[in-house]
């Protein structure tokens, strides 16, 4: 048998992904600009052939000409130098926010299709790009563990928006959605589709019980004569949360109350946001507390069961794949254990996961068959990581109902996009602008064809076409699983152990200098580090000296970028998100004195390092930049300690 060393050929692949740090690939990118711009010239010529130019062969010698391409030069060549000044994020000198080069399927797909100027709101606008905003959706499913075979009925959907904010919005909207149909369909009267007794039981069924019933209310529907069908789906409509609004729909049933959103407290503010657009409220917003930097799961246990005793309904709970300031994992499994426990009490929510971040970090779990990877085998390949909580958080991902995730992240590709992902297709139809099955003949029924009327169902009118086309061709270019895609979240993860190893030596060398700590292992490849210089024990002092150091580190417009070393970015650890007990934990371990918290300064400051960049450890010229990295720290503590 022929043995193929995959890890090497991912490895290999790595070089022709990027443009690289030095430009590297500068003439693959020229090449692939340059083919796809006269293709595309090509394509319009062959149109209608026979029609002449309506542009005369003269006209680029005519004044008026000459002086339009002079002013859009000089308007160009202003912005070209004004974009000096962006933060070079394709650096591995740049570890600072979420943020990295772009990946060249990805770029020139995206530079390929702009030209076409596809609107990916239905396939008469888009006919390609929309099936590839589909298709991307179900390339992101697989990567998750949802089904991902459009044959069956359950399969999930997926589509992009501007980002994660957008992409959590949608995820509230559905829950919302479905939380309150069965709810409309007592109040409509509806026979013969066995509907809950009462509306707290209505209110209170799990997704798939929800969706099992939308099914047979569609059935049944689709058996009445076209004008009783009309009839019933407007009487059912009129008793609907998105018809009646929040206010009335509420007045209509008072036996209900408004339902609450749990989430950590280190939950992104778009989880606020969403509330308020939706008119539910900042006040529905519960923030649960954490261990570890991770959601506590008995905190939601416990706040579950008061709400269930209370007659206080959820809506969904949020875990977190990723935190956005620390990487941190939340147990995931715990939370679809609890929601799976509370529906068998008769408290129904959805599980939603904001793995904005940490999405792409699925590929690492992922065989090319979709099959999920033994922590025994991802091990194999690091010091400490995946420890089994991040494992177990990973393979629960599957029986989550609605995911996160942000291509413009660890997906390495252009803003904006994020993408919204639900485990069953089925309920998106409450989500539709038309119900497309209420009507003989109006509307394919088959997967593709309804979700290519994609501005029915998503939170956007127009939307780019060219981010899709970027997202599916790098996946199709970078297969999610561990052996391509994942060949570059697994350089970013070594790159983290590597940089917590550097960093543990870095308090060992430095103590007599300043006393630094990693407060929490990292879950993924963001690693933070604490300082406080050598002998000081207050609190506000410590957070000075941090910031100091971090004006060294951020870009700052008015100077020249060849003047920053590194560049990197700040956190806090804040009692809210810690607890008192866990911040006077990592306070002793700096030997700050906790009595020297105190308004102005209740929290620590802390370096936050986000490890995107695979050439961090450049095997090529035998550099680490982690080590050149904790070498200008050193230098730079000594100076300012």
């Amino acid at each position: 048998m022929l043995f193929v060393d995959t890890d090497r050929i991912g490895r290999e692949a790595l070089d022709a992904c990027f443009l690289g740090p030095y430009g590297e690939n500068d003439a693959l990118l020229e090449k692939l600009v340059v083919e796809f711009l006269r293709d595309h010239v090509y394509w319009r010529r062959n149109f209608h052939p026979e029609d002449p130019p309506a542009i005369p062969t003269r006209a680029a010698q005519q004044p008026g000409y000459q002086a339009f391409e002079a002013r859009m030069r000089r308007e160009l060549h202003t912005l070209s130098a004004a974009l000096k000044k962006s933060v070079p994020f394709h650096s591995p000198r740049y570890i600072g926010h979420m943020a990295s080069d772009l990946l060249l399927p990805g770029l020139a797909a995206q530079l390929l299709t702009l030209p076409y100027n596809p609107n990916n709101v239905s396939d008469d606008a888009a006919p390609v790009t929309v099936e590839l905003e589909i298709r991307a959706g179900l390339q992101l499913a697989r990567m998750l563990g949802y089904p991902d075979d459009t044959a069956r009925e359950d399969c999930a959907f997926g589509h992009l928006t501007s980002g994660g904010t957008v992409a959590n919005y949608q995820a509230l909207r559905l829950a919302l959605a479905l939380k309150a149909f069965p709810v409309a369909l007592r109040a409509a009267g509806v026979p013969d589709i066995d509907a809950p007794q009462d509306d707290w039981q209505a209110f209170n069924l799990g997704n798939a019980d929800t969706i099992a019933l939308l099914v047979r209310w569609q059935r049944w529907l689709a058996a009445l004569p076209i004008a009783q069908r009309r009839a019933w789906h407007a009487k059912v409509r009129a008793e609907r949360i998105e018809t009646l609004g929040l206010a009335d729909f509420f007045a209509r049933h008072p036996a209900l109350r408004p339902p609450r959103v749990l989430a950590p407290v280190t939950a992104h503010y778009s989880w606020s946001k969403g509330l308020k657009l939706l008119g539910l409220g900042r006040a529905q917003l519960e923030l649960l507390p954490e261990r570890g930097m991770r959601l506590d799961a008995d905190a939601l246990d416990a706040a579950l069961e008061r709400h269930r005793r209370d007659g206080q309904p959820v809506l969904t709970v949020v875990a977190v794949l990723g935190t956005t300031e620390y990487g941190t994992v939340d147990p995931i499994d715990r939370v679809v254990a609890a929601r799976d426990a509370m529906q068998a009490r008769g408290l129904g929510f959805s599980v939603h996961v904001d793995a904005a971040w940490g999405g792409y970090l699925a590929t690492l779990f992922r065989n090319a068959d979709g099959s999920l990877r033994t922590r025994e085998a991802i091990g194999t390949e690091y010091a400490h990581f995946p420890q089994p909580e991040v494992h177990a958080a990973f393979a629960a991902l599957g029986a989550t109902d609605s995911v996160t995730v942000d291509p413009h992240k660890l997906g390495y590709l252009p803003y904006g996009a994020g993408a919204f992902i639900c485990r069953d297709n089925r309920g998106m139809a409450l989500l539709a602008e038309e119900a497309d099955y209420v009507f003989d003949g109006e509307g394919p029924s088959d997967y593709m064809g309804r979700f290519k009327r994609l501005g029915q169902f998503v939170p956007e009118g127009s939307k780019s076409g060219a981010a899709a086309a970027a997202v599916y061709v790098t996946h199709r270019v970078l297969p999610l699983d561990h052996a391509h895609f994942g060949q570059l979240p697994k350089q970013t993860v070594l790159a983290a152990e590597a940089f917590h190893a550097r960093a543990e030596r870095f308090a060992d060398e430095l103590g007599d200098v300043v006393h630094a700590c990693v407060p929490f292992a990292p879950d993924s490849n963001l690693v933070c580090l604490a300082l406080n210089p050598a002998g000081n024990r207050d609190v506000g002092q410590a957070n000075a000296f941090v910031r100091r150091l971090y004006e060294e580190l951020r870009c700052d417009p008015q100077r020249p970028l060849q003047v920053k070393e590194f560049f990197g970015s700040i956190t806090t650890l804040r009692p809210e998100a810690l607890g008192t007990t866990e911040l006077h934990r990592i306070a002793a371990r700096l030997q700050l004195d906790p009595a020297s918290f105190n308004e102005t300064d209740d929290r620590i400051v802390i370096l936050r390092h986000t490890l995107m960049n695979p050439y961090l450890i450049d095997r090529e010229n035998g550099i680490s930049y982690i080590d050149r990295y904790f070498d200008y720290l050193a230098a730079r503590v000594r100076v300012l300690a």
